[in-house]
């Protein structure tokens, strides 16, 4: 019935209005410990304000008898200056003193006007009484301690109801990592917005602070600053565990960290090509998937990825769609500053194979190197293999075999995965790709033996590679480049 309702909800209210009353005598205790923590509070604060004001005492202390000691050194030379001209002077008085009592007229007449000219010019040389009045009058330490301020600041020193902010609350189920890319989300603080039992909200937060560490447990840095409890980071490291937290500030400080949370990135890179309108040549045409590229001039335009590495071990392949007999595609990497106009390699921010139907080389910086025989042709598919984790060289591959030995070493800052093409050529890139096992052990392993010098090194590489059709045409080409004599 209605009355059975409404004695429901009587009898709820009765009880969260009990609950309530009960919370609130809670708080009374609750009120009493706070009030214990600031009484400690002010009294650890007041005592460092007066071990302040006893090291700013001895310092004025101090300065006060420096200023002292100058003033007596002061005074000692004037004195002594006073009585170095007072023997002068009495000492002229007696002299003048036994010429007066001369006998001998003439004598007298002869140093009379210059005893007269002497006496006068040592009585200009005296100051007047009013100058040792005015001395006299003078202070002898010129200085009076100024505590106005002091007091002003004492009298204005009282309580303030704001506070740093507590710790932020991630929100896991919200985080996440995508790509090269982290998701960080949070919520305010416990308590932030609720109305205590003064009639105080809790602490103002005026913004978030998001720090990120560099994915190998460094040391932190601050990503994001602002209102927002949410934020997305690009442009990190691929396969790296990022750590992130949070702390909230208002205008009495920074709060505590939230917990932190570790977010993984991809194992393997997935990117396209970049399709930025400042990015693309306008002679290049970029598919709606942005993973192939065409170009339709005569002359070379580069084409640069959408994400740039600086560290791991990176691997993409680019098959032939459509190739002509005269065009020479080149592949590699190059600084986001490269040249767009000319082949991948002609600069000194590219680094590329450039390759035909039956060869292929190397080149950086306008330099060619390392001819190579073995071209493409429309289905081919070229592998690029980047280590920019231990041995930080570039190498390539033509359909699953190595196109030359190490194509760069040396390399060090962030390089984007690159391309130039010319008329007649189509090309599709292809990532996300995991090294192919048999050509990453091939890499280490001739790293391995070239760099140890082994004179086995070559043909342990050659004999490896039995199975390539120019088997005996890279042995050649491996003898002729081994820094030791294979014989």
């Amino acid at each position: 019935t209605e009355l059975s309702q409404n004695l429901q909800q009587l009898s709820e209210r009765a009880r969260s209005t009990t609950e309530f009353i009960q919370r609130l005598k809670g708080m009374t205790d609750k009120v009493h410990e706070e009030c214990v923590a600031l009484e400690e509070e002010v009294e650890d604060r007041v005592a460092n304000l007066v071990s302040l004001l006893q090291a700013r005492k001895s310092r004025l202390i101090e300065a006060a008898r420096q200023t002292r000691e100058a003033r007596v050194r002061s005074l000692r030379d004037q004195v002594a200056r006073c009585a170095t001209h007072l023997q002068a002077t009495t000492a002229l008085l007696t002299f003048c003193i036994e010429a007066l009592k001369e006998t001998d007229s003439a004598a007298f007449l002869q140093i009379g006007g210059m005893l007269s000219v002497r006496a006068a010019t040592a009585a200009g040389s005296w100051g007047g009484a009013e100058g040792v009045q005015e001395i006299a009058r003078l202070p002898l330490l010129d200085l009076t301690l100024d505590d106005k301020p002091l007091r002003r600041a004492i009298d204005q020193l009282t309580f303030v109801q704001l506070k740093p902010p507590g710790a932020p609350l991630l929100i896991p189920e919200e985080c996440s990592a995508e790509n090269n890319s982290v998701t960080v989300a949070w919520q305010p603080p416990p308590g932030h917005g609720i109305m205590g039992c003064a009639g105080q909200r809790g602490p103002a937060i005026e913004g978030y602070l998001l720090e990120l560490d560099d994915g190998c447990g460094g040391e932190f840095r601050e990503v994001y600053c602002g209102r927002e409890t949410i934020c997305t980071v690009d442009g990190l490291h691929f396969n790296s565990l990022y750590n992130a937290r949070v702390r909230a500030f208002n205008s009495a400080g920074e709060g505590e960290y939230s917990e932190l949370i570790g977010l993984q990135t991809a194992e393997v890179a997935w990117f396209s090509w970049a399709t930025g309108a400042a990015g693309i040549p306008q002679e290049v045409s970029i598919s709606e998937d942005a993973m192939s590229a065409s170009c339709e001039g005569y002359e070379h335009r580069v084409v640069l990825s959408s994400v740039g590495f600086s560290r791991g071990v990176h691997y993409w392949e680019l098959t032939i769609d459509r190739y002509h007999s005269d065009t020479d595609p080149a592949f590699g990497i190059a600084r986001a500053d490269v040249s767009r106009d000319q082949m991948l390699g002609k600069d000194d921010k590219g680094w590329s194979m450039y390759i035909d139907r039956q060869r292929s080389w190397f080149m950086h910086g306008g330099g060619h190197a390392q001819r190579t025989d073995g071209g493409v042709q429309q289905g081919s598919t070229v592998g690029v293999l980047l280590d920019l984790e231990t041995t930080h060289t570039l190498r390539f591959f033509v359909n699953d075999q190595p196109q030359g030995g190490i194509a760069f070493r040396d390399l060090y800052g962030v390089f984007y995965p690159a391309v130039s093409l010319n008329r007649g050529v189509t090309v599709t890139l292809h990532t996300a790709l995991d090294v192919p096992r048999h050509l990453l052990a091939l890499h280490e392993e001739y790293i391995s033996d070239i760099e140890l010098g082994s004179p086995l090194g070559p043909l342990l590489y050659v004999d490896r590679c039995r199975d390539f059709e120019s088997a005996g045409q890279l042995l050649e080409k491996i003898v002729e480049e081994s820094p030791v004599d294979v014989n």
